[in-house]
């Protein structure tokens, strides 16, 4: 490999090593229930995603409001959020529809 090869590689390499540092830990809370034995499920992270873009705005101004609910059920409760953040956000009540040029 060429000088500028190795240089291009070895940037990758580092901005890899930097991504993989930034993910989050464990969730130590998963699979437990709340003070009020309250797990979240699949709708629950439904919802929250959907609801998401304004909890964010609340969370900024109030300690008490957190977008995610860290006592969940796991896989489910992701999956049920990031579809609902998808609807919200991309996907379906505020996504731009594509218009067909004829």
């Amino acid at each position: 490999m060429k000088n500028k090869e190795w240089k291009v590689v070895t940037l990758i390499l580092l901005l890899v090593l930097s991504l993989t540092a930034c993910a989050p830990g464990p969730n130590t809370a998963e699979k437990t229930p709340d003070e009020d034995g309250h797990i979240a499920g699949f709708i629950s992270g439904l919802w929250h995603g959907f609801i998401s873009p304004v909890t964010f705005i609340i969370s900024l101004f109030s300690p008490n409001v957190r977008i995610y609910e860290v006592h969940n059920n796991g896989g489910w409760y992701n999956f049920g959020f990031v579809l609902g953040a998808g609807l919200f956000l991309q996907g379906g009540i505020m996504g731009r529809r594509k218009v067909r040029k004829k």
